[in-house]
């Protein structure tokens, strides 16, 4: 009798865990939550009105093709206060599971080891195919040989042309292959007094720097692995002669953001976020609209090409997170996907890190749209070009700070008239030292 009540009391919990499980089964799954670290407003510290709408539309898409995936962010927090934020969700454990990264953040995060790899993610994934993004952009998430994060819009530094100026000067706008040799030229016809008072007032340029030159002159400040300093390469050291020549042409004269508001200077480096800005309404009827202008690419030093800088923005995976599959296709739904991708140009002031993006012509006729029927607007060949043939800042542990280092040297080398190489050399040595201890 105690033997048959056994069975029965077992066969009864067996029937007890059946129903369970089968109702467990049939209850409607429970939503997972991603979610994802960004800021309001614009990476490029341009007015944005419509900083959430790109996030806001790749949310809606990602969710339709994942019914029981919420994804959620806070949209309140500025740009000058995400590093922090982000830093507070790390430090209790609740960092997003897909982020945002700022440049300056993103050697921090690696160095920490705050950032998922991506590059298993990448090679396991038979939909993704690296080849589909600018070298350079997807180079920009690299840190240390691995890939820790994908870019998600780029801006690359052009020359903006102040047209009106170079025709009243009987001067053609330069073509796109031109060279220090031609900026100098100009810069000397075009560098003035014009109103009689025996103060020159017209300038050839305005915030062109020894980084410009450098690297339009293939140099660079560090080695690759981040080890050595290269400063006192001919290169570099060309680059900062040509600056400081430039500088003379103003015979002490201090060129200033109203002097090139009001016209009065024919060449400044201008972000690709900057020339969108101030050429859509109603931006462009607030600042500089009483001369006509353009960007092109920058000129090219002797050792170089018509190349200049790549800022890119990144996102990432958190080191943190538990969700990877998930985090990897919300990931993709921002970087890859050719529809959000597009809406970069309608709702941004980057360009899209997609060669097909870029270069496609709905996006030429998406900046068109921006600018009056009478001015070039900026096609997508050139934009192309410059983002493909760019340069990134360098990603390795000790960067910020040994740029740092030798910023203001270089600065106080060009602006007291110091020796170069000497000088140089001495900065390489104490740079190496801090690189390799």
């Amino acid at each position: 009798m105690k033997k048959r009540s056994q069975l029965w009391l077992i066969g009864g919990t067996c029937a007890l865990l059946c129903a369970v499980v089968c109702l467990i089964l049939l209850l409607p799954a429970r939503p997972a939550t991603l979610e994802v670290g960004l800021f309001s407003g614009s990476n490029w510290d341009v007015s944005n009105p419509n900083s959430f709408n790109i996030i806001d539309a790749a949310i809606e898409r990602f969710e339709r093709q994942h019914p029981h995936v919420n994804v959620h962010y806070y949209g309140g927090i500025p740009k000058e206060d995400y590093s922090e934020w982000l830093a507070q969700q790390y430090m209790i454990g609740h960092a997003p599971d897909v982020l945002f990264v700022l440049a300056d953040d993103f050697e921090v995060l690696g160095t920490a080891g705050l950032l998922k790899r991506l590059d298993g993610l990448m090679q396991h994934d038979a939909d993704f195919d690296v080849g589909r993004f600018y070298t350079t952009a997807l180079d920009a998430g690299e840190f240390e040989g691995q890939q820790y994060a994908l870019p998600y819009e780029v801006v690359p530094t052009l020359m903006f042309v102040n047209k009106t100026l170079l025709q009243n000067e009987h001067i053609p706008t330069p073509a796109a292959d031109w060279t220090w040799d031609d900026l100098m030229a100009i810069c000397r016809k075009v560098t003035r007094d014009i109103d009689g008072d025996g103060v020159i007032d017209q300038f050839g340029t305005f915030n062109y720097n020894w980084e410009h030159a450098m690297y339009s002159n293939d140099g660079a400040l560090f080695d690759l692995e981040g080890q050595h300093a290269t400063v006192s390469s001919s290169k570099v050291t060309e680059a900062v002669r040509f600056t400081r020549r430039l500088l003379e042409l103003n015979q002490g004269q201090k060129v200033t953001q109203e002097d090139f508001d009001i016209g009065r200077v024919a060449f400044m480096p201008m972000r690709f976020s900057d020339y969108r800005t101030y050429k859509m309404y109603p931006y462009k009827t607030i600042k500089y609209s009483d001369f006509q202008w353009d960007c092109i690419t920058l000129p090219a030093g002797p050792e170089g090409g018509n190349v200049s800088q790549v800022s890119s923005l990144l996102m990432a995976i958190s080191a943190q997170t538990m969700q990877e599959e998930l985090a990897w296709e919300f990931l993709k739904t921002m970087v890859y996907d050719e529809t959000i991708q597009f809406m970069l140009y309608q709702y941004s002031q980057g360009a899209s890190v997609l060669r097909a993006v870029t270069s496609s012509h709905e996006a030429e006729r998406m900046m068109q749209a921006d600018s009056d029927e009478s001015e070039y607007a900026i096609n997508s060949q050139l934009l192309n070009a410059v983002i493909e043939g760019g340069v990134n800042v360098p990603n390795f542990s000790k960067y910020s700070q040994a740029f740092s280092l030798l910023k203001g040297e270089i600065d106080s080398v060009i602006e007291n008239q110091r020796e170069v190489e000497s000088t140089f050399k001495i900065l390489e040595h104490n740079l190496d030292r801090f690189l390799q201890q």
